[in-house]
């Protein structure tokens, strides 16, 4: 497997959003009867640690520390290292409002131990070797003040490598968006509950490697149920069981895909190959009768026929699940395919195309599942791709509002969302996958899953994740530049057979 941006730690599965965080860590103190003190004196302490492992050589730091807790985090940080003997210049910003008791006491702690507190226009000293950030973590809502945007530029320009505290400082641990300039973080640890701005926006620029401490209350939280899940491959074989030895191809899902346009046949011929690499028992192709020898041609296991009413009618009624959108077209016969299938109450993929299509009808459908990339998504929710850049969560949970069923919104953090309020964020993928025919191939694969019986938001989540774990898995060997959508062909294989994975 490619190495995430995490390593050596186990990040948890529940994502929990910023609101729910403070109460977390409230009541995982009276659990063990501890004050929020304490929990930020555990916070200086793996900072501390995390600095000597990954930096041991690390003399001379340099920490940021804000006017929230974060800071307060920072101040603990710089007592014990300033004790170990470290040498350690500490540059404040304070805001309008007094710091909290717990910030305050070590505030007032480093200030004990002769700590020296600088102003933010100070000249930094000559020799850096580790920058700690703890100006904001998740304790901004709006673009930075002048202050702080000053520090995480002059942090940003510097050549020490900088740990930030919990988040970046300036990406939003709600939805990954830049408030307005943000932290090029080498690493981020991150403490109680992961955030959701942790993995979607512009979280992978930003975080470099991302670690997890659970500040001694991982009894408490193992049992609480987050809002948002974090699904990778270890998620496989619960979704993937083995497959029984008397099983033949009728039980592995009979998969209908509809389109290939002149000039866009190759979209279809993705999806179908992809089914079938992924484990559907039979897979077949409803297209232009121009397309029906070159595709036997290039893979004769796919059954195929011209699109015509009566086969079109045909092939519903045969089929287990449909995927329809890629290469289709904006033809009157399309459109007419598309009407056709909105009566129909089996599982389906509706992507490309087919978008455009729901975008003007405004369709309802609880057995479908859509996978818009943020383009398609401004176009069904009428807003601008930036807009849906900025709030992923928002925009998934908008057109689960509007659309029903499963929404995929594809892009860096893949979130998958259905009607019932389940949430998960696919931790797996690449930028090598920023190409054209991935999400067919990804189409494809959930399609299949859904003919296999798994339920529809099960299949899209396990789709995203055997999709952009294989995208890794080519990444590993030969780099992020160059990969074709038609390269995870050859991979799939072992993300579908889930005893394979760790061989």
């Amino acid at each position: 497997m490619i190495k995430k941006n995490y390593e050596n730690n186990q990040l948890p599965y529940s994502i929990w959003p910023v609101n729910m965080i403070a109460k977390l860590e409230n009541d995982g103190a009276n659990y063990f009867g501890i004050s929020l003190y304490d929990i930020m004196l555990r916070a200086g302490k793996a900072i501390y640690e995390h600095v000597c492992t990954n930096w041991p050589n690390a003399k001379y730091w340099l920490i940021l520390c804000g006017n929230g807790n974060n800071g307060g985090d920072g101040y603990a940080t710089a007592c014990i290292a300033k004790t170990s003997g470290k040498k350690v210049t500490l540059i404040a910003c304070k805001g309008t409002r007094p710091l909290s008791k717990e910030a305050q006491t070590a505030h007032d702690s480093w200030l004990s131990i002769k700590g020296k507190i600088y102003q933010p226009n100070i000249k930094w000293p000559h020799k850096v070797d580790i920058i700690i950030d703890a100006l904001l973590g998740t304790g901004i809502n709006r673009t930075t003040s002048e202050f702080y945007f000053n520090l995480i530029e002059k942090a940003n320009m510097h050549l020490a490598p900088i740990l930030s505290v919990d988040m970046p400082s300036g990406l939003s641990p709600s939805n990954g968006s830049v408030l307005g300039k943000a932290i090029m973080a080498s690493h981020t640890l991150c403490f109680i509950g992961l955030k959701p701005g942790q993995f979607i926006g512009n979280a992978r620029d930003l975080i470099g490697k991302l670690y997890y401490v659970d500040l001694g209350l991982k009894s408490f939280l193992v049992d609480k149920k987050a809002p948002i899940s974090r699904f990778d491959t270890s998620f496989l074989p619960n979704w993937l069981k083995p497959r029984k030895k008397t099983s033949h191809k009728g039980n592995h899902g009979r998969l209908l895909v509809i389109g290939g346009n002149i000039g866009t046949v190759g979209a279809v011929f993705m999806v179908a190959e992809a089914a079938l690499r992924t484990g559907s028992g039979l897979v077949k192709l409803l297209t232009y009768k121009e397309n029906i020898i070159p595709f036997l041609t290039a893979r004769p296991e796919i059954m195929i026929d011209e699109i015509t009413n009566d086969k079109l009618t045909e092939s519903l009624l045969w089929a287990d699940v449909i995927v329809v959108g890629p290469g289709l077209g904006h033809h009157d016969l399309a459109k007419r395919i598309l009407e056709k299938i909105s009566f129909i109450k089996k599982p389906m993929v509706w992507d490309a195309d087919a978008l455009s299509f729901l975008a003007i009808t405004k369709d309802k459908c609880h057995n479908r599942i859509i996978t818009p990339h943020p383009g398609e998504a401004s176009l069904l929710l009428n807003m601008r791709t930036m807009e849906v850049e900025q709030d992923r969560l928002y925009a998934v949970k908008s057109l689960v509002d509007k659309y029903g069923g499963v929404v995929v919104l594809k892009g860096a953090g893949t979130i998958i969302a259905d009607e019932k309020g389940n949430i998960g964020i696919a931790d797996v993928g690449n930028a090598g996958m920023a190409s054209g025919g991935m999400g067919d191939v990804l189409s494809g694969i959930i399609a299949s899953l859904v003919g296999q019986k798994l339920e529809i938001f099960d299949a899209a989540c396990a789709g995203c994740v055997i999709h952009g774990a294989a995208a890794d898995e080519l990444a590993v060997n030969r780099g992020t530049r160059g990969m074709l959508a038609t390269d995870l062909f050859k991979i799939l294989w072992k993300f579908v057979n889930p005893d394979f994975i760790k061989k």
